[in-house]
């Protein structure tokens, strides 16, 4: 199969690196500078040091070529270039998509799947791509499981069988909703857990932030139609886990900043990546606002990313809450 990875970053990366094996993958970036600095070294060290690309991944920065001839699209860049990517898509190919970028678009709360609608229409065979997966440990070839979801199971089946591999474990399903849901707050909830981290608070203040938060995952999943089984899968409890407890997670890494009292604009200019959870975070506090559910939690974390909050105050209302029943 002729698979077109569309975006460069860590992720789009390790993925054309799993797949390259027994695929033909072409991997494109819209970095001039960056494509020619991979084809002549052969990694990707900026956003992926010291891995080596196969020899048989096509590098380049031509969009138009990229997506000739491809049998599967994979849209691996960040939330916010998922919309323009599709609308330079649109007119090139009716070729099947995945994505794997996990969020709520800025400014309108859509979730990718809904974007995808907007721009390309009904009726596309099309997909998330979303689990507990750092994008270094993929590219090293470690033992990785994340879901593919579609709401035409029988492309999920098909896709699944023709991507899966020993070191790649894939599994379908037709929740996209679920795994979306989960694949976004996750990361929100990854900086509270970082947040509580940088303040010293413990083992137990993390293990309660991230049952709580997939308490919040599960109300939200299930107020806009997700299902409870795919909430605490591997797009859900699967990847909070991961995202909350792993080094190698970006949005940990902010909320870890944070809380050993760094500015979020110094925060992101260390980091040198997209960390989705700053924000989704304002997108799913607002959409819980406006759908009445109660996510304390990403309250907070909006409260400090975007209101001005500090960290110490956010735990210390966080922890003035009235108790209440443990249920969701």
């Amino acid at each position: 199969m002729n698979l077109a990875v569309l975006g460069a970053g860590a992720w789009g990366t390790a993925l054309a690196i799993a797949f390259a094996p027994a695929h033909g993958v072409r991997l494109w970036s819209r970095e001039t500078d960056q494509v020619a600095e991979m084809a002549r070294t052969r990694r990707n060290e900026r956003y992926l040091p010291g891995v080596a690309l196969p020899d048989s991944i096509q590098v380049g920065d031509d969009f138009e070529a990229a997506v000739a001839g491809a049998d599967l699209l994979l849209i691996a860049t960040p939330t916010a270039g998922l919309r323009p990517t599709l609308s330079r898509l649109a007119p090139l190919s009716e070729a099947p998509l995945l994505w794997a970028c996990k969020g709520l678009e800025a400014g309108t709360a859509l979730l990718p799947h809904q974007v995808v609608a907007q721009v390309l229409g009904e009726g596309r065979c099309c997909g998330a791509l979303s689990g507990p997966s750092f994008a270094d440990e993929v590219a090293r070839g470690m033992p990785t499981a994340v879901t593919l979801a579609s709401t035409n199971l029988d492309f999920a089946k098909r896709s699944v069988l023709a991507l899966h591999s020993p070191r790649l474990r894939l599994y379908a399903n037709d929740d996209v909703v679920g795994v979306e849901i989960g694949g976004a707050v996750k990361n929100v909830l990854a900086i509270a857990t970082g947040i509580a981290d940088g303040l010293g608070l413990g083992l137990n203040a993390r293990a309660a932030l991230v049952t709580r938060g997939l308490a919040e995952i599960a109300r939200l999943g299930l107020a806009m139609g997700g299902r409870r089984e795919t909430l605490m899968g591997l797009a859900g409890m699967g990847d909070l886990i991961l995202t909350c407890t792993g080094d190698l997670s970006r949005n940990r890494r902010v909320g870890l900043a944070l809380g050993q009292g760094k500015t979020l604009e110094q925060i992101l200019a260390d980091l040198g990546h997209v960390a989705e959870g700053v924000n989704t975070a304002r997108e799913v506090a607002g959409l819980a606002t406006r759908l009445g559910i109660d996510m304390p939690i990403t309250q907070a974390v909006d409260g400090v990313l975007h209101r001005g909050l500090s960290a110490a105050l956010a735990v210390e209302q966080l922890l003035a809450r009235d108790p209440k029943l443990e249920g969701l």
